[in-house]
């Protein structure tokens, strides 16, 4: 028996010269909360909780995980990570009801997961993703994420260099955006491929025009063009000549099998550190590739959320691309730089026991806002 001892949480905040901006917000600093477990023999795992939004969310969820969900937790075994998420999420339940914050809960239990499969992992000696699939690769492609449409020029190529051939072009902002998207097009390099995210951007109306005005073009996806909670019939009405991606802003097993019914989305997107950890995304990219259909693991955040996904991707396995977020952000760099770990498009997983991170870097550190421990 190793029951859980102890957590802690950090939330931590860097400035950022340049805005990151999406389609519905700006970032004017860059968040992260990252989640570290312990049990009695002192053995520890990291996690990462998402905390992007809204703009006070990063305390919010580290309060949330000492007064809330640690009692839960604390003296609990240790040693099955897939048990305790699902015990958790079914017993916390009524509680996120109670105070309609579904997602701030699953976020937080999303890092616990995280933080218990790295344990569990560093316990055996072996790197996540061969801890989840024992065949699971050293290495997974890549792309190159976060890039504003007004940026693109300046972004592609520093990418293109870094080692990405894949990009991901955030649109959403004005009526111009179909043009400058055939423009970026236009000046792709051989082999390399252009996907869209509008962040919800759109009415459905407006996005069937957006889709028609590119539809020509050989994108490799349609992110999130209209609002992830409208009935199917919007998004069936949506023209198909891009495929369409989503799964950011879906949360749970069952929402995931809907989506799968349904049939709208080609590629599935779950975010490692806003719902379900390992044990919840794994279960959502291995039916999504049952059911022919491209898993690609959401993250925007910070190193420990990046490292993850990485060694989600490798073990569930597939066409995926892992998403890495080309803006600056010493939260993530700290923990290593992308061109240290990105190679004619892939990303080197790591080989390391856990996902990889022991430790809080120090620039992290002198990052924290607020931080909390229960034990």
């Amino acid at each position: 028996m190793a029951p859980v001892a102890r957590l802690q949480a950090w939330a931590c905040r860097s400035p950022i010269a340049e805005p990151v901006a999406t389609s519905f917000g700006i970032m004017r600093n860059r968040p992260a909360v990252f989640l570290r477990v312990e049990d009695v023999e002192g053995a520890f795992g990291w996690g990462e909780v998402f905390a992007n939004w809204p703009a006070a969310g990063a305390e919010h969820r580290v309060n949330l995980m000492a007064d809330d969900i640690a009692p839960a937790v604390l003296g609990r075994e240790a040693r099955d990570p897939t048990a305790v998420f699902r015990t958790l999420e079914a017993a916390l339940h009524i509680r996120a009801l109670q105070c309609g914050e579904f997602g701030p809960f699953g976020q937080v239990l999303a890092g616990l997961d995280q933080a218990l499969w790295d344990l569990a992992a560093r316990r055996a000696g072996r790197p996540v993703a061969q801890a989840l699939e024992p065949d699971a690769p050293t290495h997974v492609p890549a792309y190159a994420s976060g890039i504003h449409v007004d940026a693109a020029d300046r972004l592609i190529p520093e990418a293109r260099a870094t080692g990405f051939a894949v990009f991901k072009v955030k649109v959403g902002f004005s009526d111009r955006d179909a043009a400058k998207v055939r423009e970026i097009a236009s000046g792709l390099e051989t082999g390399e491929r252009l996907a869209l995210d509008a962040n919800q951007a759109w009415s459905p109306e407006a996005a069937a025009t957006f889709l028609d005005s590119v539809g020509d073009l050989p994108l490799l996806w349609m992110e999130e063009p209209i609002r992830a909670d409208l009935p199917v019939a919007n998004w069936r009405r949506l023209p198909r000549h891009v495929p369409l991606a989503g799964g950011e802003n879906i949360a749970g097993e069952p929402a995931f099998a809907r989506a799968l019914s349904e049939g709208v989305l080609a590629v599935y997107q779950p975010d490692v550190a806003k719902w379900g950890g390992f044990t919840g995304c794994m279960a959502v990219g291995r039916a999504a590739l049952r059911a022919g259909q491209m898993y690609c693991p959401h993250f925007l955040g910070g190193g420990i959320g990046l490292a993850a996904s990485g060694h989600l991707l490798a073990a569930v396995g597939g066409p995926g691309l892992l998403e890495v977020d080309v803006n600056p952000n010493p939260l993530r760099d700290s923990f290593g730089a992308i061109a240290d770990r990105v190679a004619d498009g892939l990303w080197q997983v790591g080989t390391a026991p856990g996902i990889g991170p022991a430790e809080l870097p120090e620039a992290v550190r002198a990052a924290v806002t607020h931080h909390r421990e229960a034990a």
